[in-house]
């Protein structure tokens, strides 16, 4: 260990004589911090300072000051440094001291989760009150949650708005002219947790902060726009591609001058179900959530508060009813046990806030659960942070290790592995995540599906103007929206054109709600329990047929349901409450189909080809496999379910047979080879792309319809991509040897879910040859270790056999 943490040291002895069969492949304490602080800058409000001072804040720390006199000065700017660094304060200084200057000034805070806009909201109203010159700025939510009656007098009134993307895009820029007053005088604009807008979902809030400012330039505002990010790469370079004004214009402060206390953080492996064998008879460790829920309870029952991160809704129930069940049984804490709690999107307001409330005021000795409590949300007294499964990027995993000794004490943070290929490459090869860089966001603002909906909302909001099409790229999309009759050219602009009802799905009426930000279908499926009529919760349509399949096994709230019918007609799944012994895992099949080659063509190396383009996916769910929770499978239960389509982006290699008769892989041995190197590609990809593995999918095939030769593709699971395909044909040969040394020093013999397997198999897992993908992915990292032969033109295909 590199630094001293007697907490951290004391816990981690507890869990390696607990679980004695799994593996800590990896411990390291990061060392304390010292603090770097400025002196208060002249211009900050006298009362907001001594209100600071007396709440013990004796002067800012030297980032928060370096924002806020940016802020000040009217710079837009960017700040990216570490958790519990109090980002906040660096923005709150120059906001709220010229909210208290000038009685008509506005502000506007955006936030992607509710949990973090809600103690941002609670911080800053702590914050302005008791100072008279504060009186007048009324700081309030603006959400799905705000209430009806409340909205209009919050339009009329209050001067800092505390909001999200959806709501900005859904309420303020679709009727733009009941917040005339707030955009004619909004001076700043918050982003917060901005590297958390990636994939789909940042392409989509890029276009919405574009037509934002594009209304605060009509009203006549030029709002200063502040970002805060944890620790990421080029913040500039984000916050321009976000925002779309230049990067030179942002002000960089990535300094951090907080304190931290001195953190171990632990890489976790769970050890092997004994006599389990899972498909094709592979070794079965331990699930991620399973271990997390033991080692959540164990800690718990050692008196160390803990978070504990997964991967979804239905995890983050499991992991809290068996940290319950731990508690309850083997540790004799019962007490404990009625203090832990699952947290998670999809739950009703009511429900979410009592869940808030009781882990900050500490009720709560253990939470739960996904995402939504990742960012910002300052919960104090936390000991621990333990995180089922790697969550995608660095940047998240180092957001969720500080939700742990936000006060300055030590802390431990354990990642436990997933058996997948890139939870193992992670855990045995800690320098990949420790020792690496946070990773850039990946996004693209251009995708024309995308763009879609957003030009036609522009338009609609303000006609457009030929400077707002050629600075978003846009001109394709306005030819496409010309056709369909969507807008029309005139004098002063495109105009959004009044359509007759019923002659068109998408109208200047509804356009706006037919926008889905985060990457949905833009339609809910109501999940109700049709033996009370309670309504549990809701998800995306596009999700439904994988999630709430006719006998998937759903949870909510602590509580087990079974799905009877999915009507898609209706929007409605229909549950009753169930307790099985099993859980449950779709099956489908998946067809592509090449559309046209997007953006180039890479002959690494004769017999090899490598291709960026553009595709059509066909999937249909054909059934469930149940689970059991000793990672052993039982029976395929067959469905029939509609088949979905969609366009999107793909990076693809051919391969020559020539080459893979050289390498000994015959006829017989090339859809199992294929399949096996598939799997363990999209497994590696989110190590160089910001991306999940549920992001992305793959098809292999030994003769591919349009490329006549044996083929890999790797495609983003959103219409028109999301970037990440893009991301790895640019990266292509880094990708291939991560993806190869991840394959050839797992240690099973003929392939696990550590390599090869994939969880999300709509074949489940067959075939496989694991021999076969080590001696192709060789083969591939050899081709391209030296780049390509020579750029071939854009609009040529590989040579058919």
């Amino acid at each position: 260990m590199t630094a001293s943490n007697p907490l951290g040291d004391e816990l981690m002895a507890l869990l390696t004589a607990r679980f004695p069969e799994s593996e800590a492949t990896h411990v390291e304490t990061l060392p304390p911090r010292e603090s770097q602080h400025a002196a208060w800058p002249s211009w900050v409000l006298p009362a907001l300072r001594a209100k600071l001072v007396d709440a013990s804040i004796s002067a800012p720390y030297a980032h928060q000051a370096q924002l806020a006199d940016a802020a000040w000065a009217g710079r837009d700017a960017v700040i990216a440094t570490g958790t519990s660094s109090g980002k906040s304060l660096g923005y709150q200084l120059p906001i709220l001291t010229r909210l208290a200057e000038d009685s008509t000034t506005c502000a506007l805070y955006l936030t992607p989760t509710k949990a973090l806009g809600s103690d941002q909201l609670h911080a800053v109203m702590n914050l302005v009150q008791g100072i008279p010159e504060l009186r007048g700025v009324a700081p309030a939510p603006y959400d799905g949650d705000t209430p009806q009656e409340a909205r209009a007098g919050i339009r009329d009134h209050s001067r800092f708005i505390f909001t999200n993307p959806d709501m900005l895009h859904m309420s303020l820029l679709a009727a733009h002219q009941r917040w005339a007053r707030v955009l004619r005088h909004l001076e700043f604009i918050v982003i917060d947790e901005c590297h958390s807008y990636r994939g789909v979902f940042g392409a989509n809030v890029a276009l919405v902060l574009r037509r934002l400012l594009r209304l605060c330039e009509h009203y006549g505002a030029h709002p200063v726009v502040l970002l805060a990010s944890a620790t990421m790469k080029d913040p500039a370079r984000h916050a321009a591609r976000l925002t779309g004004r230049p990067a030179a214009d942002f002000v960089e402060v990535t300094e951090d001058g907080a304190p931290t206390g001195a953190r171990t953080v632990a890489l976790w492996e769970p050890g092997f179900v004994e006599g389990a064998e899972g498909q094709n008879g592979a070794p079965v460790r331990r699930a991620a959530t399973t271990e997390a829920a033991g080692i959540m309870a164990t800690l718990i029952a050692e008196g160390a508060r803990t978070l504990t991160f997964v991967r979804s809704r239905r995890n983050a129930e499991m992991v809290s009813l068996r940290t319950q069940e731990e508690l309850s049984g083997r540790l004799g804490r019962p007490d404990f046990a009625q203090r832990i709690a699952a947290y998670r999107a999809g739950y009703l307001a009511e429900d979410r806030r009592a869940l808030e409330k009781s882990l900050d005021d500490g009720s709560l000795l253990g939470v739960a659960t996904t995402s939504a409590l990742e960012l910002g949300i300052d919960v104090g007294g936390l000991d621990a942070v333990v995180t089922a499964g790697f969550p995608g990027t660095v940047a998240s995993f180092w957001q969720q290790a500080g939700r742990a000794g936000r006060r300055g004490q030590g802390s431990l943070v354990v990642l436990v592995a997933r058996d997948e290929p890139m939870d193992t490459y992670l855990v045995h090869h800690p320098e990949a995540l420790l020792g690496r860089p946070v990773e850039a966001s990946v996004f693209n603002p251009e995708n024309p599906y995308i763009l879609y909906g957003h030009v036609y909302c522009a338009a609609i909001e303000k006609p457009l103007q030929p400077a707002d099409i050629e600075a978003w790229g846009a001109e394709g999309v306005v030819r496409a929206l010309e056709a369909d009759g969507l807008i029309r050219r005139r004098e002063r602009g495109w105009f959004a054109v009044p359509l007759p009802a019923g002659s068109s799905p998408v109208t200047p009426e509804n356009a706006h709600a037919q926008v889905s930000l985060r990457g949905g279908s833009g339609e809910e499926v109501m999940i109700v329990d049709h033996t009370t009529g309670r309504l549990l919760g809701t998800i995306d349509a596009a999700r439904a047929a994988g999630q709430v399949h006719p006998g998937a096994v759903y949870l909510h709230l602590g509580e087990s349901y079974v799905v009877d019918e999915l009507d898609f007609g209706n929007y409605v799944a229909l549950v009753h409450p169930e307790i099985p012994n099993y859980t449950t895992q779709p099956r489908s099949t998946t067809d592509i189909r090449i559309l046209s080659q997007a953006d180039g063509l890479v002959n690494y190396s004769p017999g090899l080809w490598v291709a960026n383009l553009e595709v059509e996916v066909t999937d249909a769910v054909t059934g469930y496999q149940v689970r059991f929770p000793d990672g052993t499978v039982g029976d395929d239960i067959p469905l029939d379910m509609p088949e979905q389509n969609l366009r999107t982006r793909a990076v693809a290699y051919t391969i020559d047979p020539l080459v893979l008769a050289e390498l000994g892989i015959n006829a017989a041995a090339i859809p199992g080879t294929l399949h096996a190197a598939e799997h363990a590609a999209i497994g590696l990809l989110p190590l160089i792309a910001t991306c999940d593995r549920w992001d992305i999918g793959g098809v292999s095939t030994a003769l591919h319809m349009d490329t006549q030769l044996p083929t890999v593709f790797v495609y983003d699971g959103h219409p028109g991509g999301a970037g990440f395909a893009d991301e790895g044909f640019r990266r292509f040969p880094e990708w291939i040897e991560a993806t190869y040394e991840a394959v050839r020093s797992c240690p099973c013999e003929s392939g696990c879910p550590s390599c090869v397997q994939s969880p999300k198999c709509g074949n489940g897992n067959n075939p496989l040859d694991k021999a076969g993908a080590i001696e192709l992915l060789g083969a591939l990292v050899a081709m391209t270790a030296n780049g390509p032969v020579e750029p071939e033109p854009v609009d040529e295909a590989p040579p058919e056999d």
